[in-house]
């Protein structure tokens, strides 16, 4: 059985695995250098990097059983993009879930980055975006000397901060998920009022950061997460042994 697994995320990256041990020809795609980095090389699983247009990723689906979307929550682009194209395909998609996370109380939460960049315009302090390179443009009405952006170390990420404007002493390239420890110590470090953050789940350490936010008095700002349908991936996981032949 051959499956594609769009992923570049973790609970992407142990599915594909599991999905390998059964005895599954997986090939897995993946946008950029670091999500193939991370993947890494395992027997029965091919590694595909470089972002794909809707047509792209049709031919790359042509003769798979099945698709498995284990793409970012936030991602809704990319997620369209894959299900159109196994329409197209007429290969069998699934959605890949991951858990939600329960929200402290006090969390300030926004539909989207543009949202809180609104209310944040009307603040004082510093203020950590674990949000991502991608989405810094939409805090362009913010003081730039008040972010400090949490960013992957590439050089797309570095570009986006300098684009943005953003002081090199402010900006915190590194890849995540992160500890409670730093994410505590980043934040007395430069002095942060405001985390802003994505819920990322357990995959993508945010437990880690509401804790820390709440211990340093700063206010836990979210993006909320796109509505979507889906499934966990033992579901998954047995849909894909019943293609394999496995009894349960």
């Amino acid at each position: 059985m051959k499956t594609v697994v769009f992923s570049g995320t973790t609970e992407g990256r142990i599915f594909s695995k599991e999905l390998a041990a059964l005895g599954a020809d997986v090939l897995v795609s993946v946008a950029t250098p670091l999500g193939a980095e991370e993947q890494g090389s395992l027997s029965g699983i091919t590694v595909h990097c470089g972002r794909l247009t809707p047509e792209e990723m049709a031919d790359l689906l042509k003769g798979a059983d099945l698709c498995v979307d284990a793409t970012h929550p936030y991602a809704v682009d990319a997620t369209k993009n894959i299900a159109a194209a196994c329409k197209t395909a007429q290969i069998e998609y699934h959605r890949l879930l991951r858990a939600e996370s329960p929200l402290p109380a006090g969390s300030m939460v926004f539909q989207s980055a543009m949202h809180a960049a609104e209310f944040l315009a009307g603040t004082q302090g510093n203020v950590l975006l674990a949000t991502g390179a991608k989405e810094l443009a939409a805090f362009s009405r913010i003081d730039p000397a008040r972010l400090f952006p949490r960013v992957l170390p590439t050089l797309d990420s570095i570009a986006a901060c300098e684009a943005a404007h953003i002081p090199h002493k402010n900006i915190l390239a590194m890849q995540g998920p992160f500890s409670y420890a730093l994410n505590r110590a980043l934040m007395e470090q430069f002095h942060i009022r405001f985390l802003v953050t994505k819920d990322g789940g357990a995959a993508g350490g945010f437990a880690e950061k509401a804790q820390a936010a709440q211990d340093m008095g700063a206010q836990l700002v979210v993006l909320r997460r796109p509505a979507e349908n889906g499934e966990t991936a033992a579901q998954i996981l047995a849909r894909c042994k019943e293609a394999l032949g496995w009894s349960h």
